[in-house]
């Protein structure tokens, strides 16, 4: 179904000279230091050139793993932001091609969050989900009157609108780790019926649960070339009837996937184990017994887990974080990630704080949830940071980041050797990462 539609979108591109050349841009971002860094393929930029008109003709740089030609033929450039940290980045880019006489239109995640901001830097903003509402804004560039903003924030398009992603825009061998392909990202619904307190979810997609029609998730789904997945859905546990089904859609494709939380029922959990769940991401918020057993549960089911731990939250003092770090190193957690409580715009927390003039940092390169931005209530900023880098090194204090992470694949290719569904490292690429010179050590297979 995908390749008919590239082929098709090719022959209409070949007989029309008018076509449109649209350069599409990823900015990279600055790493936290210390921790294992994989470039995943980016799933936003894909999923907004989906909602391109045919007639369009795009070109896609991530910048993360490949450098940007400033000089390259194009009629306009879009800049695709998820993170707060890739913004600034993304101002950069814009005003280089600016300089050169190019349109620039932005739009993603960062954008929303900086909207105000961005427009300083751009010829237009694009702010809500793209589907349907593309061929407005390049009828609008063609005919010369495209607007500064279009701002369909809060008018969510029709959820069977969403098509597969254009994942044919990737540089495949740009997301390869000495010959093992990176997992890809796909997601089955937007929107999250939860408010969480430091989340901009609810800004972002909206308090009601939305689901993609089956049909679309399962077209979706055949069309990626990819043994593993990454499901980005803001939470698979938001209706246990819609997750089993999902799961059990997903049973015979035989991937390999990591998802954020799901259902905490056995009967959910069972299935997705059957569906091919390789490992979550729970929320570690306390101490409790319930979280303790709620961890034994996913492994009872074969599920790995690593834990998302918050620091900094107003109910937590230096003893209660010190707690909750002794906490994991009982539970029995696969891999465990730390945040420091950052504020980003648009949410409770952002409000709450800058109402107490507690904010007092606003350069948002500092915005990776590793760097305190603001003053916690029950202890210094130095110290929160001293904490969020004691919980780092004390978890991987007797084994690394990077040995956990390998003995998560080690299961999982083990999973699929049994299945038949395992696919050797691609040789040609032993000695790259992310289209980058590397070598390889000796014990490497």
């Amino acid at each position: 179904m995908l390749h008919e539609r590239i082929n098709i979108v090719y022959l209409r591109l070949v007989v029309n000279e008018n076509f449109m050349k649209f350069k599409l841009i990823y900015p990279k971002w600055v790493k936290l230091k210390g921790q294992t860094t994989f470039n995943l393929p980016p799933h936003g930029p894909v999923v907004f050139a989906a909602a391109l008109p045919d007639d369009v003709h795009i070109s896609f740089t991530d910048e993360n793993v490949e450098d940007i030609d400033f000089d390259g033929e194009c009629d306009m450039v879009g800049i695709s932001t998820m993170l707060s940290t890739q913004i600034r980045r993304g101002w950069e880019i814009a005003d280089e091609f600016r300089k050169r006489g190019k349109q620039v239109i932005f739009g993603g995640i960062s954008t929303m969050l900086h909207a105000e901001e961005t427009m300083q830097h751009a010829d237009s903003v694009f702010l809500g989900e793209a589907e349907g509402r593309m061929e407005e804004v390049m009828a609008d560039w063609r005919g010369g009157r495209l607007k500064k903003v279009y701002n369909f924030m809060g008018k969510q398009p029709a959820i069977g609108a969403i098509g597969p992603a254009r994942r044919d825009l990737y540089k495949r061998e740009m997301y390869n780790h000495k010959g093992v392909q990176m997992v890809d990202l796909f997601h089955a619904s937007r929107g999250c019926r939860f408010s969480c307190y430091p989340c901009a979810v609810s800004y972002l997609g909206g308090r009601i649960f939305r689901p993609r029609p089956m049909d679309k998730v399962i077209e979706d789904l055949a069309s990626i070339d990819n043994n593993r997945l990454f499901i980005v859905d803001n939470s698979l546990a938001q209706n246990r009837e819609w997750e089993m089904e999902l799961f059990r859609e997903m049973r015979p494709f035989k991937k390999k996937w990591i998802s954020h939380t799901i259902e905490d029922d056995p009967k959910v959990l069972d299935m997705a184990a059957q569906a091919g769940a390789w490992y979550v991401y729970q929320a570690v918020y306390d101490t409790s017994d319930y979280i303790r057993e709620r961890i034994k549960r996913y492994h009872d089911h074969g599920i790995a887990v690593e834990g998302t731990v918050l620091l900094g939250l107003d109910n937590q003092s230096e003893d209660d974080v010190k707690r909750l770090i002794d906490f994991l190193l009982t539970i029995d957690l696969d891999l465990a990630e730390f945040t420091v409580m950052t504020p980003f715009p648009h949410t409770k927390a952002y409000d709450d704080l800058m109402r107490q003039g507690r904010i007092f940092d606003f350069d948002w390169n500092h915005y990776n949830a590793g760097q305190v931005v603001f003053h916690p209530k029950q202890m210094s900023a130095g110290r929160l940071q001293e904490l969020y880098e004691y919980a780092w090194d004390t978890f991987y204090r007797d084994e690394t980041q990077e040995s956990k992470m390998m003995r998560l694949f080690t299961r999982v290719v083990m999973r699929e050797m049994e299945e038949g569904t395992y696919r050797p490292r691609d040789r040609r690429l032993i000695n790259k990462s992310f289209g980058k010179d590397v070598t390889r050590a000796v014990s490497e297979n």
